[in-house]
């Protein structure tokens, strides 16, 4: 029995002693190992986000600093494309307006030769009335030699001063021998100039030369004077070139227009539908111009003069 109560306090003994231990805290050097451990756990996740954000951030601006450079060489491209755009259309309004001078330059060159043709065959039609005439004056010369003159004295009828008397007809009226017809007279008329030529050829000559008071009134002479005349088309076109190069626009449409009207089997209507376009854009008057270049371009398809309209509805309309 006593045996049985010392075993029985010895187990309870063991029994509070473990009971204890396990209530009993950790040690001071336990729990600062696992308070090191927790704030380096944490301080190696706080490193790990820190490096995590700064790959994010520096990727980031690298994204944007792409981005920026993308949207620069954009911009930078759509305004060397505006600038080579705007050269194009430039060079082509240049190249424009220099084919027109050089065309209307060709085209005094080419009426100046017409003309020279012209003048030259009026003056080998002359020299060859000239010829006629000679020979004409040189046939009556040799087939009415004219009378010798009788000496003083030798026929009491005749007189130096007065030649031979008045033959008179069977009624007794006196008649004298009609004067031989001068022969100064056809060859005078045959070296009167051709006028219209003439006045053309001053007139273009006039113009060429900066005269352009003086060449409107001959070119207006001529078409006073000559109307269906082969330089008609041509004179009226040139008032509207005057006019035009004087700034004087309306009166340079109103001249191109009387080429339309006038003249339309005239080779002059292509240019002056054209200069009449130019005319119309230098009074403001745009939706005219490009309906004039559009007839332009549907009456006289594949011409020069089309293609310059067709250049000139662009300029007037970038976005067609």
């Amino acid at each position: 029995m006593r045996a049985r109560t010392i075993l029985l306090f010895l187990a309870v003994l063991l029994a509070g002693a473990m009971g204890g231990a396990m209530l009993t805290p950790p040690t001071a050097d336990a729990v600062s190992r696992e308070i090191i451990q927790i704030q380096q756990t944490v301080n190696q996740i706080l490193q790990n986000q820190q490096d995590l954000r700064t790959d994010v951030d520096t990727k980031a601006a690298s994204m944007e600093t792409l981005v920026q450079q993308s949207l620069d060489a954009s911009s930078h491209l759509n305004q060397t494309m505006g600038a080579l755009q705007k050269t194009l259309q430039d060079a082509s309004a240049n190249n424009g307006a220099n084919n027109n001078t050089l065309t209307q330059q060709m085209q005094g060159v080419t009426d100046n030769m017409q003309d020279m043709q012209a003048r030259v065959a009026k003056l080998a039609q002359q020299m060859t009335d000239i010829e006629n005439t000679l020979q004409q004056i040189s046939a009556r010369v040799s087939t009415n030699p004219a009378p010798a003159a009788a000496p003083i004295g030798t026929n009491p009828g005749t007189s130096p001063m007065t030649g031979p008397p008045a033959a008179t007809d069977s009624s007794g009226n006196s008649s004298q021998t009609p004067p031989a017809p001068s022969t100064d007279q056809p060859a005078t008329s045959s070296l009167q100039p051709i006028s219209g030529d003439t006045l053309y050829s001053n007139a273009l000559r006039d113009m060429n030369s900066g005269h352009y008071d003086l060449s409107r009134q001959e070119f207006g002479d001529y078409l006073k004077n000559f109307p269906d005349g082969p330089f008609a088309a041509n004179s009226q076109f040139y008032l509207g070139e005057i006019s035009y190069a004087q700034g004087d626009y309306e009166s340079a449409i109103g001249a191109y227009d009387d080429v339309i009207v006038n003249y339309p089997k005239s080779p002059r209507v292509a240019p002056a539908m054209l200069e009449k376009g130019r005319a119309l854009i230098q009074t403001k008057k745009t939706a005219i111009a490009e309906r004039e270049f559009r007839e332009l371009m549907r009456k006289f398809p594949g011409t020069d003069e089309a293609k310059k309209a067709e250049a000139a509805l662009r300029s007037l309309s970038p976005s067609q």
